[in-house]
């Protein structure tokens, strides 16, 4: 990947520790009245386990709070690899626009600092991170339902069909210059596990099927297709990093966090990029069985969120495209001036969303087996073999649905295909 970026932080920015945050948060006083007591009283943990930032919990006499904070550079790999700070403000304008459609489904704000590149909001909790529970085994009855509003109201209400094309065009503007996190995910996904990427890593046992998608021209040209979309299509404010592990849950609620990858691209990008994490757990669980076929009924239950959700996304956006009216116009494609959005164009609307969906599921599948960053799913499988087995079927699927989206029309066919793999 070639990085072209300084390792720079603004005048007065300091990366925080656990012993310095309790000092910088009484320094607001409304966080200080959140949290309640003193500042002795709180307790400050760091539990940032992803690949870019620091995270901490500070727990008060009052109330809990979580600190997000950016760093220069890339966590993963360290100060060779240096990121912007400009990211966390992305993700703050994502959150906004989040919460003003869908806020029952992300964290609420409460503070949010430029020069720290660090935004404070709300703790989650009971929650746990969604792919540490689909590892676990356990059961979240709405999740999918839950997700697949969050994406309908999100991807619809920052669309042409709600916004008028000027504020449309000018939210384009705002998410233009995360250029660098939209690189990682232009290089990450859509190139680097398709050559001899220096940082590209994968399993031992699957030499083969690597090289095998390094010569396939047909794959690597409909990958190519789907960085084209990836780069041309501003659909909709996306949040660009949507899988498992940016999924906070209980039984009954479901958080979306993280957005720092947001901008304007394809409403498929999301949605793929959710299902394409559902499947990887789905072909992860022999790995997760103490015994042979333990894990089948679960694993059956996490391929059939896969038409959950797009049952609950396709139903509520096309709720959402009908109730436009004279009225209220809404955006200026179909508007009711010309031509009510009708039936036939909804569907072809979701049938183009469902295309792209496939075809980024599959992109991100790949890049997650055999690229940079993988998923505690495979990577927690403590048996290589069996690892590697797992492995192949998810990329063995994932090239299927690059190669072929034309034959899966329909979650169920999807589903269906999985569970011969």
């Amino acid at each position: 990947m070639n990085i072209a970026i300084k390792l720079t932080s603004p005048k007065g920015y300091r990366a925080l520790v656990p012993e310095t945050v309790s000092d910088y948060l009484a320094s607001s006083r409304d966080l200080a009245t959140r949290l309640g007591g003193k500042p002795k009283e709180w307790q400050v943990r760091e539990v940032g386990d992803g690949n870019l930032n620091l995270v901490f919990i500070i727990e008060g006499p009052a109330s809990s709070l979580c600190l997000k904070q950016a760093l220069p550079y890339v966590r993963l790999v360290g100060e060779s690899w240096p990121l912007p700070l400009s990211r966390a403000w992305f993700e703050h304008l994502a959150l906004t626009e989040e919460a003003k459609y869908a806020p029952r489904f992300v964290p609420a704000t409460h503070y949010y600092d430029d020069t720290m590149a660090l935004t404070v909001m709300e703790y989650l909790t009971p929650h746990i991170i969604l792919r540490k529970g689909l590892i676990q085994g356990i059961k979240y009855p709405l999740v999918a339902k839950h997700l697949g509003e969050f994406l309908a109201l999100t991807l619809y209400h920052t669309s042409d069909l709600f916004l008028p094309a000027e504020i449309k065009k000018k939210k384009i503007a705002d998410f233009a210059d995360n250029t660098a996190m939209c690189k990682i995910s232009e290089d990450l996904i859509f190139d680097e596990p398709y050559f001899k990427a220096p940082m590209n890593r994968h399993s031992v046992g699957l030499d083969e099927v690597s090289v095998s998608f390094q010569n396939d021209a047909d794959l690597k040209d409909a990958v190519q297709e789907m960085k084209w979309r990836f780069l041309n299509h501003a659909e909709a404010m996306i949040h660009g990093d949507l899988h498992t592990g940016s999924v906070m849950v209980t039984e009954n609620d479901t958080r979306a966090i993280d957005p720092e990858f947001a901008f304007f691209g394809p409403m498929g990008f999301d949605i793929g990029a959710i299902i394409g994490n559902f499947l990887l757990a789905y072909f992860s669980q022999p790995g997760h069985a103490k015994k042979s076929g333990e894990r089948e009924a679960y694993a059956d239950w996490i391929l059939a969120q896969i038409p959950v959700l797009w049952q609950s996304f396709s139903v509520l956006f096309a709720d959402l495209c009908q109730q436009r009216t004279s009225q209220e116009p809404g955006g200026h494609v179909y508007a009711p001036r010309v031509l009510a959005m009708r039936e036939k164009a909804i569907k072809q609307r979701l049938d183009a969303i469902w295309s792209d969906t496939l075809g980024f599921a599959g992109a991100k599948i790949i890049r997650r087996t055999l690229g940079l960053a993988h998923v505690e799913d495979m990577e927690s499988i403590e048996d290589l073999k069996l690892r590697a087995s797992c492995e192949r079927k998810a990329l063995l699927f994932a090239k299927e649905l690059l190669l072929n989206r034309e034959n899966y029309t329909t979650p169920s066919t999807l589903v269906d295909a999985a569970r011969l793999k």
